[in-house]
This record gives C-alpha cells, sequence and structure tokens, in this order.
C-alpha cells in the first residue's frame, strides 16, 4: 500500500472521530446558551435553586402527612434519593427529545443542521447536555436540603465515590440513548406532542422503585419494573451514597453490587443499540416524508 493512501485512511479515520465530538460539544455550547440565557444570571440561579426545592416539597409533605413525620425512618432516605436522582431521568430524555422540536419548530434550523457536516444522533446528545447540567443542580440542591432541613441521613465520609461515579456516568449514557429514541420518534410527530418526553419520564417514575419499592406494585406489574434498566440504575446509586440502608429494603436485597452494574452494563448496552436503529429508520422515514424541515406549529 503506498503512503499516500496510507494518510488518506488515516484522514479519513481521524474525521469520523473528530465530526461526531465536534458535533457535540458545538451543540452543548449551543445548548447551555439556549437554557441559560432567558434571563440574568441572578434570576436563573435563584429560579435553579427554588424549583427543584419546590418539587421535593411536594413528596416530603405528602410523606409527613402518610407516616406521621417519621423522616427518621430508612424509607424516606429510600424514597428522597431516589426521586432526587429521577430528575434526571425527565431532564435528559426531555432534553434531547426537544432539541428535534425546538430546532424545527421555533428556530427553523432543522434543515440547514441535516445539511452541514454535523453527525445528528451526537448533535441531540450534546444539545440534552444543557439539561444534563441543570438537572445536576437540582439534584445537588435537592439533597443538600434534605440534609440541612429534613434530617437526611446521608454520610458524605461513608459514600462509595467511585461506584457512585461509575453508576450516575452508565446511568446518563443510558438516558442519553432513550432520548435518542423519543428524538427519532419526535421527527415523526406534529409539534404539539412536545410533551413526549415528559410523558415517558413520567409512566417510567411509577414502575422504577423511584418513591417505593416495587413490592408495593401488584404481582403482575412487578416485571415490568424488573425489565426496566432504570430500576437497577436507581439501586446502585442509593447503594453507593447509603449503604446498608438500601441493601435492606427487600426489591433487589438478593442481588450483589457487581450483579446490579453487570444488569446496567447489558441494558445500557441494548438500548444503545435500539436507539441507534431506532433513531436512524425514523431519520430515513422523515427524510422519505419530508418531515425534516415541515413546521406545524400551528
Amino acid at each position: 500500500m503506498s503512503r499516500t493512501a496510507t494518510v488518506s485512511r488515516l484522514s479519513k479515520r481521524e474525521r469520523n472521530v473528530r465530526e461526531p465530538l465536534r458535533s457535540f460539544f458545538t451543540a452543548a455550547w449551543l445548548g447551555w446558551q439556549i437554557e441559560s440565557n432567558w434571563t440574568d444570571p441572578f434570576l436563573f440561579a435563584v429560579y435553579s435553586i427554588i424549583k427543584p426545592i419546590a418539587g421535593a416539597a411536594i413528596l416530603v409533605v405528602m410523606y409527613g402527612i402518610i407516616t406521621r413525620g417519621a423522616f427518621e425512618s430508612p424509607l424516606f432516605v429510600y424514597i428522597y434519593l431516589g426521586n432526587a436522582f429521577y430528575i434526571y431521568v425527565g431532564s435528559v430524555m426531555n432534553g434531547v427529545s426537544w432539541a428535534v422540536i425546538d430546532d424545527r419548530e421555533h428556530y427553523k434550523t432543522l434543515k440547514y443542521i441535516y445539511i452541514a457536516p454535523i453527525h445528528a444522533p451526537f448533535y441531540l446528545v450534546g444539545r440534552g447536555v444543557a439539561r444534563f447540567l441543570t438537572a445536576t443542580i437540582s439534584v445537588l440542591v435537592t439533597i443538600t436540603a434534605g440534609m440541612l432541613f429534613l434530617n437526611l441521613q446521608l454520610d458524605l465520609g461513608t459514600v462509595n465515590w467511585p461506584m457512585f461515579l461509575a453508576a450516575l456516568a452508565l446511568g446518563v449514557i443510558l438516558l442519553a440513548n432513550m432520548g435518542l429514541m423519543l428524538a427519532g420518534v419526535t421527527l415523526m410527530i406534529a409539534h404539539h406532542v412536545w410533551f413526549i418526553g415528559d410523558a415517558v419520564a413520567g409512566a417510567l417514575y411509577l414502575f422504577s422503585g423511584a418513591i417505593f419499592p416495587l413490592e408495593v406494585l401488584p404481582n403482575w406489574l412487578r416485571p415490568v419494573g424488573f425489565a426496566m434498566p432504570l430500576t437497577y440504575w436507581l439501586e446502585l446509586l442509593r447503594r453507593a451514597l447509603v449503604g446498608q440502608v438500601a441493601e435492606s429494603f427487600p426489591t433487589l436485597s438478593h442481588v450483589s453490587n457487581g450483579q446490579l452494574f453487570g444488569i446496567l452494563l447489558g441494558l445500557t448496552a441494548i438500548f444503545g443499540i435500539m436507539g441507534i436503529i431506532m433513531f436512524r429508520w425514523c431519520e430515513h422515514q422523515a427524510r422519505e416524508r419530508g418531515l425534516i424541515d415541515r413546521v406545524t406549529n400551528y
């Protein structure tokens, strides 16, 4: 093989790596600009603090009334942490899928993005990064408020940080893949179904063990929860943060941390493959039907 052919092949490989990364980082910067430029920094900071606290307060009030203020119970830690980290689910999935509606219906730039040298899946995932950052702020505020005002039993000195960070990263990748699937569907639907990301996140909320163990569900519904990767993701996060408190609940007490990671890794790979296949199929259908640049916000 000639030197020129070798250099040409290496250059092509470099482009195949650089283009997706460039699409991702450019979209992440653009998404943050869109998410944060609607007001001045002070008001944005106040909003970022008040919103998650208000959301958590609803759950706390309901729990306090039902249990008559049993905030010392391990069940409160289980519920509170599950609710806090579930913020990521709606934010990341909706952030990826909403980019389609935002660019097609609001800014009317989706057709230009598709004729530009941009890798569409990486671009959409990059747009979801802004929602991930705002969700991270919400999660931190929620947990901090719980520790300061609700006596949330969380000792930062005993947290298994490597396990926590690994589980969090794997979960975010999973949510991005699920968001990519929703983005593909969004390419084929009209503007007035903008709530698809929130609707899916809300439906999964009941079956993921976010606010109650799966044993609460009827027997015929429990397999749905065990088939969902979010169930194992939330369990890993709880175990990393509160250890034996999370392991004391019967849902997954018979499963080791290593087994939980293996299950979550396998399901993440499956959803990753499904996400790419489904998005590409929907994208092809949208191109064939002329839906890429069709505005439906009537």
